[in-house]
């Protein structure tokens, strides 16, 4: 079988696969260090993603497997850490939040220690685990799924399903950070407002921390601009007035495949091969991961 897709969403389903024992490959249009997922700020959390009953169960399936992950950080690039949720309240949240560890209401928000995934390392450790199950990555570009070479095929291309599905219902939510040296701070924090195209959050990774953020809808620029940088740098400032001062390592970019709703469903193709659907997730592709991919898993080769 074949998996369409080398992110956190291909190689998270590859890696199910081929521990359940299935021959897999993941042929992928660009290594996984330039996806999406490896620009990702990294902190579990279901944002911008629908619809929210499905996308909070698949969010606590994938929640457990980080804490576990969490006990070998080095390895996996997971760790679990303290922050902020600004101005958020519980009763906002769907039902999955009152199954969230910790979730507690505080003076500015709510708190939590989250999963805080360092893509990079996350992104090799994944790799390496496909490749102990059997599993191969090679870089190749798909332009028609019902051509792919394989039984069963399950497409997790995210934005690049717009076109090859095709899907005009995907559409780019452009995210831009600022990766600066970390002047001490050790707790993640977020200040989201969903009617702008602007946010405010830093997340602390080992050697760096992340600045943002945008969510500019329908915008397919990866040129970083510098007068969005300097708000982001402004913004975050404002919270922490230590991070003002700190050197800026890089610029970063991704477009976030924004969908109304996942598309995770099977499909046969003509001559009777399966095809599975596991894309769209918008700005929470690292936070359901293992949810869907287990989903997948199940549609890929269901029980009978």
């Amino acid at each position: 079988m074949i998996v369409v897709g080398g992110g956190i969403a291909g190689l998270t389903t590859a890696v199910l696969l081929a521990e359940s024992g299935r021959r897999v490959r993941v042929w992928a249009r660009e290594p996984a260090e330039r996806t999406t997922s490896a620009v990702a700020g990294g902190l579990w959390w279901p944002y911008r993603i629908e619809p929210e009953p499905l996308a909070g169960a698949w969010a606590l399936a994938s929640l457990g497997v980080y804490e576990e992950l969490a006990a070998r950080p080095a390895e996996t690039g997971v760790r679990l850490v303290e922050g902020v949720h600004h101005g958020m309240r519980r009763e906002e949240l769907g039902a999955w939040a009152g199954r969230v560890p910790g979730l507690r209401a505080v003076a500015e928000g709510l708190a939590a220690r989250l999963p805080v995934i360092d893509m990079p390392v996350h992104l090799a450790w994944l790799r390496e685990r496909l490749g102990k199950a059997g599993g191969t990555v090679e870089v190749r570009e798909v332009t028609d799924l019902a051509a792919v070479p394989a039984a069963v095929v399950v497409n997790c291309t995210g934005l690049g399903a717009r076109a090859l599905v095709p899907d005009p219902a995907v559409r780019p939510v452009r995210g831009q950070l600022v990766v600066v040296e970390n002047p001490g701070v050790t707790e993640w924090f977020t200040a989201v407002d969903h009617s702008s195209a602007a946010s405010t959050y830093f997340i602390p990774q080992p050697d760096r921390l992340l600045l943002g953020g945008t969510a500019e809808e329908d915008d397919w620029s990866l040129e970083p601009d510098p007068r969005t940088a300097t708000a982001i740098v402004a913004r975050c400032a404002a919270v922490r007035p230590e991070i003002a001062g700190a050197r800026v390592l890089a610029h970063r970019v991704g477009l976030r495949p924004a969908r109304q709703a996942v598309r995770l469903a099977r499909r046969t193709l003509p001559d009777g091969r399966t095809l599975v659907h596991n894309y769209g997730h918008g700005g929470a592709g690292i936070t359901v991961a293992w949810g869907c991919a287990r989903e997948a898993t199940t549609l890929a080769f269901p029980t009978p």
